[in-house]
């Protein structure tokens, strides 16, 4: 296992250079900084399952990780948390090898610049889009009461006694029985 300062960047050299090889690495990083509007991840170290493996035209790296994070529950507003299950993978190709026609999905296909192979972006991006937009604090969480912003899960038969101006004739004839007027 070694720990990456400065985003997640793999050495390659041990792995054999010829399709089929493969070479499994761990690495522990932090990713700082990576937040969505509603959701963020901690600071503190990730570890992170990497496969290297060598194919025709280059390196596939194949990584996963899981991912604490924290949020406030858009329900009742507590704090919310999690873990997320980060899968990614990258191709990286020798220089001078051909991409197959893939120049339109770049974002997948890096070239290599030396044994290092910065998976970082990557990352990112597939921990990015797990990240929830609607976190909650748990799955059934009933909410704040729309009227008082009373914290539902506190008392689930709390309520009010709302009557539509509308139909306020009709909520005295229910008290009294007697027929509303005008009929």
């Amino acid at each position: 296992m070694k720990h990456q300062e400065s985003g997640l960047v793999i050495d390659s050299r041990s792995l054999p250079r010829q399709p089929g090889a493969s070479l499994r690495v761990r690495a522990v990083f932090d990713p700082a900084g990576l937040a969505n509007d509603v959701t963020a991840v901690p600071s503190g170290d990730v570890a992170v399952d990497v496969l290297l493996e060598s194919v025709l035209d280059g390196i596939l790296v194949t990584g996963t990780a899981d991912v604490p994070y924290t949020a406030e529950c858009v329900r009742c507003l507590d704090p919310a948390h999690g873990h997320l299950d980060i899968r990614f993978q990258q191709l990286f190709t020798y220089p001078g090898a051909q991409s197959d026609g893939e120049e339109g999905d770049g974002a997948d296909v890096a070239p290599m610049a030396g044994d290092d192979l910065d998976v970082t972006e990557a990352f990112r991006d597939a921990a990015l889009l797990a990240l929830p937009f609607t976190p909650k604090c748990r799955p059934d969480c009933p909410g704040l009461c729309p009227a008082c912003g009373f914290r539902l899960a506190d008392d689930l038969t709390h309520g009010h006694e709302h009557t539509d101006p509308r139909w306020s004739g009709l909520a005295s004839w229910r008290s009294t029985g007697a027929a509303p007027e005008g009929e």
